[in-house]
């Protein structure tokens, strides 16, 4: 039998919401807080979102703007605040150390944020370390929720897979227990590294496959993107301490793959519309979603170069963004590199 746990998910978008859900579902319970009081009002009242057509929020979750209730006495706390708003979201939660089981008191923490802080760098869970200010002599115990996890599909309790990687198997085991659902199956994982940058990594080169779609470019071509983007990501994990093989898994090629090819991925329809011409800062002010590759994409260009990886693809992608090269001229400069033997890793 399991044991019901006590969950707080800080931010309301679309993975708080399906996250929400699924603990329901298992059983636990569940308490939405997010930053933006009138979203959360609404949310509180209608238990739909606009962001989740035809999902509706299940009324053993509780939803509050008030962030002690909310992590008043968590034995969880799960993040689902966009990466750029980590910092701020979680020093706002900790200025006030809620709850004797919460915050103050050294909740584990799950992180289902994909991206780098921009400047610094920084990975999902080491935002949420910085932000929280712990003993680092003690540290509070953190993994990362990731895989191949469109909101909509899980919203309809499509079957998914999904890693939670940590040093600490005690958490990971926990977080398999906490989402046994039938739609969604956890697997393990020990290198938080390797899987905080696929996820990060990967929407990079999902900016790049949305180009390949805008040009019409085929097929041919979007699945050589694929392969080699994939190459980039691992060599850059590697430098950073990570393992190869990670990047062969569900947080690794699995999630790439579906952001990729998904017509639901913001960062894949970004590119789209890049490819067919239009000006990045009218793509970004006409959607209310966040595209984390953008900001992403000068932090991964950052640690390569500081690592000496070679990443030509995200260095187009970022010329693109920076408005000093055109899809189209591009792939032709990634056409005409100096031939050599392929290389993973």
């Amino acid at each position: 039998m399991t044991t019901a746990h006590s969950i707080a998910i800080v931010g309301g978008g679309q993975m708080g919401l399906v996250l929400a859900d699924a603990l329901a579902a298992a059983g636990h319970h569940a308490r939405i807080w997010g930053p933006h009081p009138e979203r959360i009002r609404t949310l509180a009242e209608t238990r739909r979102s606009d962001r989740l057509p035809g999902f509706r929020l299940p009324d053993a979750v509780a939803v509050t703007s008030d962030d002690a209730r909310a992590l008043a006495d968590a034995d969880v706390i799960v993040n689902a605040v966009p990466t750029q708003f980590i910092r701020s979201a979680w020093a706002r939660v900790a200025s006030g150390k809620a709850g004797n089981g919460g915050v103050a008191g050294g909740a584990p923490v799950l992180c289902v944020s994909k991206g780098l802080e921009r400047g610094t760098r920084l990975r999902p869970t080491e935002i949420i370390a910085h932000a929280l200010g712990d003993d680092p002599a003690t540290p509070r115990s953190m993994a990362a929720l990731s895989g191949p996890t469109i909101a909509a599909e899980l919203a309809r309790h499509l079957p998914a897979t999904m890693v939670a990687a940590s040093t600490d198997d005690t958490l990971t085991d926990l977080a398999q227990r906490l989402f046994a659902v039938e739609w969604l199956r956890i697997y393990r994982h020990d290198d938080l590294v390797g899987v905080e940058i696929a996820g990060a990594a990967k929407n990079v080169i999902a900016l790049a496959a949305g180009m390949v779609d805008g040009l019409g470019a085929g097929d041919n071509a979007k699945s050589a993107l694929l392969a080699r983007g994939l190459a980039e990501i691992a060599r850059l994990g590697v430098a950073l301490g990570a393992r190869v093989d990670t990047f062969f898994g569900i947080a690794g090629v699995g999630d790439l793959a579906t952001t990729c090819f998904s017509p639901c991925g913001r960062n894949r329809t970004c590119g789209e519309r890049l490819g067919k011409g239009e000006r990045l800062a009218d793509i970004l002010a006409s959607t209310s979603f966040v595209v984390e590759g953008v900001p992403t994409t000068a932090s991964i260009r950052a640690l390569a170069a500081e690592r000496g990886v070679e990443m030509p693809i995200v260095e187009a992608v970022h010329a693109i963004l920076e408005g000093q090269l055109s899809p189209q001229r591009a792939i032709q400069a990634l056409m005409g590199r100096s031939p050599k033997a392929e290389r993973i890793g």
